[in-house]
């Protein structure tokens, strides 16, 4: 791997994994538009790590509220249980949807079907609450455990763990703004545990002779992007709609299936 390349795929992988739009996606276009070679064990440990210390550093004060008390205890409960739904999902079926649904014609039509929800979820989205306090902090159990289960949807290729999250939460009377920073309070532990696994496996194995300098540099570039990709979209969501990100999304697929279809 190429320093060009680790910048690269690590500021692809840092925006998408956060901005509502497949990651999977991307990273299938971007080799295949380059003619680089699949990235390899390596990477994906790498760009795990970066997109997790992007998410500790943009929720640093809402992590130690949560363990020193500041912020409510039951929202830290909640975050628990609607983890359990997307990590029992990843240890039954992750090897199934690796070895069977990773294919482009599969992230092409998730890509697709899940944007048409994302716009029907983004036209039913509650304004902003008008009492004060921190809107995160008065998600529902109901609430909650349904982003949880739609965490589970993740492992299909295409459908963008921050999409189906937000999209869900939306459908709950969530509005976008809390939507977007529940769904990413809730992606801390699936983050941290798949990243985790990986690195475990490339301890094993080892880093590619010679790769070092250039993940370390696409651990860079993970993180800043990922850190950027957050804040713009919680940002934005307080203000403006998920439309753009819906014909985004439609527009990807359209040339996902262009290149299937070229061969």
């Amino acid at each position: 791997m190429t320093y060009t390349q680790g910048v690269v795929l690590g500021i692809v992988q840092g925006l998408t994994e956060f901005l509502p739009v497949s990651s999977s996606g991307h990273l299938i276009l971007v080799p295949h538009i380059f003619g680089w070679p699949d990235q390899g064990l390596a990477f994906d440990a790498v760009m795990h790590l970066g997109t997790l210390a992007a998410l500790l550093a943009y929720f640093r004060y809402e992590l130690i509220g949560l363990l020193t008390g500041a912020m409510s205890r039951r929202l830290g409960v909640v975050l628990v249980v609607a983890t359990i739904p997307g990590g029992l999902a990843g240890l039954l079926f992750d090897k199934i949807v690796e070895a069977r649904l990773r294919s482009p014609l599969v992230i092409a039509v998730s890509t697709a079907v899940w944007a048409v929800v994302m716009w029907v979820a983004d036209r039913r989205a509650q304004p902003p609450p008008p009492i004060p306090g921190d809107p995160v902090e008065r998600v529902g159990w109901g609430q909650g455990i349904a982003v949880g289960i739609a965490q589970a949807l993740a492992l299909i290729p295409g459908t963008s763990r921050s999409g189906i999250t937000i999209t869900t939460g939306l459908l709950a009377g969530l509005d976008r703004a809390t939507a977007a920073r529940f769904a990413f309070l809730l992606g801390i532990p699936i983050t941290a545990a798949a990243g985790g696994l990986k690195a475990l496996h490339l301890l094993r194995h080892g880093v590619p002779a010679g790769d070092g300098g250039a993940l370390l540099a696409a651990l860079l570039a993970a993180f800043l992007s990922g850190w950027f990709a957050v804040w713009f979209l919680v940002s934005y969501l307080k203000r403006r709609s998920l439309t753009p990100f819906v014909i985004y999304r439609l527009a990807l697929a359209a040339v996902i299936f262009a290149v299937v279809l070229r061969g």
